[in-house]
C-alpha cells in the first residue's frame, strides 16, 4: 500500500481555510492569505518558491519534514486553478501531483520533477496513482477544503496536520463542515510558536474516547 496519507493545511481560529470570493486571481479568497502569514518568512518554504532568505525555526522544521516525506500530492481542480498562475517554475512540489477534475487534460510537465496529472475518475483513482508514483513515500492531500473532506469521509487519511493561525477570518470556506462526526482525531504532536500552532492528529474511524 505504500506510505501514509496526510493532510497539511492552514486554518484560522474560527475554522476557515480560505476567505470568501476565492477564485483564480484571488487565491484563498479575501483575507485568506493571512492564514499563511507565518509561512512566508520560513527559509524552507521560500527555497521551494525560488526565493532567497528566510528564517530557520520550529515551523521551518515542520515545513522541511513535510516536503521530505511527500513522494506525491493530490489536489482539487479549484486549488490547481487558483495556484497555477502564482507557482514559479519549478513549482514547489518537486514530485508528481494528481489533480481531481471533470475535464480531461494531458499531463503538464514542469521543471524540477513536478508533473501535473489530471484524474477524471475520482478520489480513489487519484490516490491509487499517487501511491504508485510516491514509490513507498507518503502522499500529501494538499487541498482545498472540499478535496480534504472527500478523503476524510472516505477513510483514506492517516494524519491531519492543522497549522492554526491566531486570527479570526469571519467568513469563507470552513475545513470541517460536512465531515463525518464518526471520524476520531487523536492529537499526536503540538508545536507552538508566536505566529502559529501546528497540531498533528491521527485519523481513525469511530468517536474518540469519552465521546
Amino acid at each position: 500500500m505504500g506510505g501514509r496519507v496526510f493532510v497539511s493545511i492552514g486554518m484560522s481560529l474560527d475554522g476557515y481555510v480560505a476567505g470568501p470570493n476565492a477564485r483564480p486571481g484571488n487565491p484563498l479568497g479575501d483575507g485568506g492569505m493571512k492564514i499563511h502569514r507565518w509561512l512566508y518568512g520560513v527559509e524552507a518554504w521560500r527555497e521551494r518558491q525560488s526565493l532567497g532568505g528566510g528564517g530557520r525555526n520550529a515551523s521551518g522544521e515542520i515545513v522541511e519534514e513535510n516536503f521530505a516525506r511527500a513522494g506525491a500530492y493530490v489536489m482539487g481542480r479549484r486549488m490547481f486553478d487558483e495556484g497555477e498562475a502564482d507557482w514559479p517554475d519549478p513549482p514547489p512540489f518537486r514530485a508528481p501531483v494528481f489533480v481531481l477534475t471533470h475535464t480531461p487534460r494531458p499531463p503538464w510537465e514542469r521543471h524540477g520533477g513536478t508533473t501535473f496529472h489530471f484524474v477524471t475518475h475520482g478520489p480513489h483513482e487519484a490516490l491509487e496513482r499517487a501511491r504508485e508514483a510516491a514509490d513507498g513515500k507518503d502522499v500529501q492531500v494538499s487541498g482545498g477544503a472540499e478535496t480534504v473532506r472527500q478523503y476524510l469521509n472516505a477513510g483514506l487519511v492517516d494524519e491531519l496536520e492543522v497549522h492554526l493561525a491566531p486570527l479570526v477570518l469571519g467568513s469563507g470556506v470552513r475545513l470541517l463542515d460536512g465531515v463525518d462526526p464518526e471520524i476520531a482525531l487523536t492529537p499526536e504532536r503540538t508545536v507552538g510558536t508566536d505566529e502559529v500552532t501546528h497540531i498533528r492528529y491521527r485519523v481513525s474511524r469511530g468517536r474518540a474516547p469519552g465521546h
